[in-house]
């Protein structure tokens, strides 16, 4: 298309910007989900709140999200931080039942082994129950991150950047530019598989134990 090779300059930087304005959040979520989900996998209590609270978060339209933000965080409306804290608040909403989830499918005679040969709590956690849960919690991770491709791109129509850009735009000219919209809608899902697929390569790196499990029961 003769659109997308006169704007591919343009079209790589705003998918980086579109990349960033994603992936920001899964991480920053992660950090804050890990103490959460942790909590809700030791107390009833805590995961009787936690989880359904966390549930209902992710039900909030993310327009209106959106737009809540600066009155909340008191930015100007066009800053890409609104939307960078409205995916965290999405990303803490999926990963808090996927963290205890995680935590929960870790074998129970595991964790007593550990413990009979000596590990505290803090050791037994960081070398025994989070290794052994992130091929679960990698699953997590991989929905958090494809929605929030997929969430930026509602961030268009209030401004601020992104892959989304290109459809609100192609679709405002008259007559429409349809290959400034399918060139954006084929970005961002390309954009979503490749992430997808580099979680699904870094989930494999990360549990070797898996791999060579696979390969016995082959």
């Amino acid at each position: 298309m003769k659109w997308v090779r006169d704007h591919l300059a343009e079209l790589l930087a705003t998918t980086w910007d579109h990349l960033g304005l994603a992936l920001i959040p899964v991480l920053v979520g992660l950090l804050m989900s890990l103490p959460l989900g942790w909590l809700a996998h030791r107390s009833r209590v805590a995961r009787a709140i936690l989880v359904p609270v966390s549930s209902l978060l992710y039900t909030i339209p993310s327009l209106a999200l959106f737009v809540l933000m600066p009155l909340l965080l008191g930015t100007k409306i066009l800053d890409p931080v609104n939307v960078q804290a409205a995916l965290t608040i999405y990303t803490v909403a999926l990963l808090v039942r996927s963290v205890a989830d995680a935590l929960d499918a870790v074998p129970s005679e595991v964790i007593a082994a550990a413990t009979a040969i000596g590990f505290g709590p803090a050791r037994r956690f960081f070398a025994v129950e989070f290794p052994l849960s992130v091929p679960v919690l990698v699953a997590g991770i991989r929905v958090a991150a494809v929605s929030n491709i997929s969430l930026v791109s509602v961030g268009a129509i209030i401004g601020v950047g992104g892959l989304g850009f290109y459809i609100t735009h192609g679709s405002q000219l008259s007559p429409a530019n349809y290959d400034e919209i399918i060139a954006g809608i084929v970005l961002i899902v390309v954009l979503a598989l490749l992430v997808d697929g580099v979680l699904v390569l870094a989930g494999r790196f990360l549990t070797p134990w898996t791999r060579a499990r696979s390969r016995r029961a082959a």
